[in-house]
C-alpha cells in the first residue's frame, strides 16, 4: 500500500512539474500533503514536514551565502580582467574562440547560476561569433558543457545542494571526493571545444580582423562594462582574488562548516567592496530574487522528503527495489545509478527528480551497503542531459539569446551531452568518487 502511495504521489508530483501545471514551490508542498491525509499520516504529516525542513535548514543557509559571495565577487569585476585578456588573444582565430568559450564559461559558472552565466559568456562571445561568421551552436553546446560540469560538481550548484539538503548529508563530503573529476570535466570540455573550434577553423579559415574590427568590438564591450562600472571594483581585484581562493581552500580542508564559511566570507565581501548600508543593500536586492526562489524550493523540497520518510513510503519502495535488483549488480549500483540518471535528467525536472526520485536511490543503496553520499555524486554527473532539455529556464535564456530552434541545439548538442555524461562517470568511478 504505501509502495502504490508513494509512486503514485511522485508520479502526479513530476506530472505537474513537467506539464508547468504548479510551480516547484507549490507542488512539493500541496502534493505530498494531500497523498499523506490520504494515507492516514493527517494528524502527524506538520511534524514530518518540520523535521524535513529542519534536515535542509544547513544546506539552505550554504546555498544562501555561496550565491551570495560568487554574485558579489562577479559585481566586483574580478573576473573582468581575464574575460577582456581571453577576448584579446582569440582575435580572429575560430579555434581560440572556442576554447576561449570554454575557459570564461568554466570561471562565471562558479556562480552557480545558469541564467546569470549565460547572460554574462552569450553577452560578451556573441559579437565575436557574428563577426567570424561561427556557428552560434557551437557557442550554445560549449557554454552548456562548461556550465553543467561546474555546477552539478560543485556543492553550491543546483543539482548538489537538493540531494545533500533532503539527504541531510556534509557539502565537504560530497565535494572533496569530487575534485579530480571537476578538474578532469574541465579538460573534457576544454577537448570538445577545441574539437568544435578545429571544426569552425576547417569551415572559415583564421580570419584576419583589422585593427579597426578589434578596436570597434573592444569599445563595444567597454561601453557595456561601463553602464555597471558603478558596481565595479577593480583596484581591490587582488584583494578578492586572495579571498576566494582562500574560501576555497578553507571549504576543501573542511576546517569550517560550509554554511559559516561563506557567512563569513560574504560578510568580509560586502565590508571591502561595498562598505555603505545603501551600497549592501543594494547588492542583496541584486542577488536575493534569485536565492530567495531557490530557497523556497529547498524547503519546500524539505518538507516533501520529511512526508516521504516520516510515511515510510521511502522505505517500502527501495525494499520493494532492492528485491527486484539482482544481488550481483550490488556493488556497480552508483554506476548504474549515473547511467539510469542521464534518461531521468533529460526528461525531469531538477526538483522532480532530485527531491522525488533520489532519496529512493539512496535508500536502495543502503541495503547494498552503499552509503548515500556516493549516490549523490553518482546523480549529479548527468547535468549535461539535463540542460538540453527546453523546459529549463537557463537551456530557454541560452537559446533564446542565441536565437536558435531548440530542436537544432538539441540535435547539435546532444552527442556532445551524453559523451559527456559518460565521461564524468567513468573519471568518478576511477577516481573512487563512486565504488570507493
Amino acid at each position: 500500500m504505501l509502495t502504490v502511495l508513494g509512486l503514485t504521489m511522485i508520479t502526479v508530483f513530476t506530472y505537474f512539474i513537467m506539464s508547468g501545471r504548479l510551480s516547484s514551490f507549490t507542488a512539493l508542498t500541496v502534493i505530498p500533503l494531500i497523498f499523506a491525509i490520504i494515507g492516514g499520516f493527517a494528524s502527524e504529516v506538520d511534524d514530518m514536514m518540520i523535521d524535513g525542513i529542519k534536515l535542509v535548514a544547513t544546506s539552505a543557509a550554504f546555498l544562501l551565502f555561496a550565491l551570495l559571495f560568487f554574485g558579489i565577487m562577479i559585481d566586483a569585476g574580478m573576473f573582468d580582467p581575464l574575460i577582456n585578456k581571453i577576448l584579446k588573444v582569440v582575435k580572429g582565430d575560430p579555434l581560440k574562440v572556442a576554447i576561449g568559450t570554454g575557459v570564461l564559461t568554466l570561471l562565471v559558472s562558479l556562480d552557480g547560476d545558469g541564467t546569470t552565466t549565460f547572460m554574462i559568456v552569450i553577452s560578451s562571445m556573441l559579437p565575436l561569433y557574428k563577426k567570424l561568421n561561427m556557428n552560434p551552436l557551437v557557442l550554445a553546446t560549449i557554454s552548456m558543457l562548461s556550465f553543467s560540469v561546474v555546477c552539478g560538481l560543485t556543492p553550491w550548484g543546483g543539482p548538489g545542494i537538493r540531494a545533500l539538503s533532503v539527504l541531510g548529508l556534509e557539502q565537504t563530503d560530497f565535494f572533496i571526493p569530487l575534485i579530480p573529476t571537476l578538474i578532469g570535466g574541465a579538460i573534457w570540455v576544454i577537448f570538445v571545444s577545441f574539437i568544435l573550434g578545429k571544426m569552425e577553423r576547417k569551415r572559415l579559415g583564421i580570419i584576419d580582423l583589422k585593427e579597426s574590427h578589434i578596436a570597434e568590438y573592444a569599445f563595444s564591450l567597454d561601453v557595456a562594462a561601463n553602464e555597471e562600472s558603478s558596481i565595479k571594483r577593480p583596484k581591490m581585484l587582488w584583494v578578492n582574488l586572495i579571498l576566494t581562493l582562500l574560501v576555497m581552500g578553507v571549504l576543501i580542508s573542511d576546517l569550517v562548516k560550509p554554511a559559516i564559511l561563506f557567512l563569513i566570507a560574504v560578510v568580509i565581501a560586502m565590508f571591502i567592496n561595498y562598505p555603505t548600508i545603501e551600497q549592501q543593500k543594494d547588492r542583496i536586492k541584486a542577488h536575493g530574487g534569485n536565492a530567495l526562489m531557490v530557497l523556497l524550493v529547498v524547503f519546500a523540497g524539505g518538507a516533501f522528503t520529511g512526508i516521504l520518510s516520516g510515511t515510510k513510503m521511502i522505505d517500502s519502495i527501495a525494499a520493494n527495489l532492492v528485491s527486484i535488483l539482482p544481488e550481483s549488480w550490488g556493488h556497480f549500483f552508483p554506476v548504474i545509478i549515473g547511467l539510469v540518471s542521464i534518461p531521468f535528467t533529460f526528461v525531469m525536472s531538477n526538483d522532480a527528480f532530485y527531491f522525488g526520485v533520489v532519496p529512493i536511490f539512496a535508500n536502495t543503496a543502503s541495503a547494498f551497503g552503499i552509503e548515500p553520499i556516493e549516490i549523490v555524486r553518482a546523480v549529479v554527473l548527468s547535468q549535461s542531459a539535463h540542460f538540453l532539455l527546453p523546459l529549463v529556464p537557463a537551456t530557454i535564456l541560452l537559446t533564446g539569446m542565441l536565437k536558435l530552434n531548440i530542436s537544432e541545439y538539441v540535435r547539435f548538442a546532444f552527442k556532445w551531452s551524453v559523451l559527456t555524461c559518460l565521461v564524468l562517470i567513468s573519471l568518478a568511478w576511477l577516481t573512487g568518487a563512486i565504488m570507493t
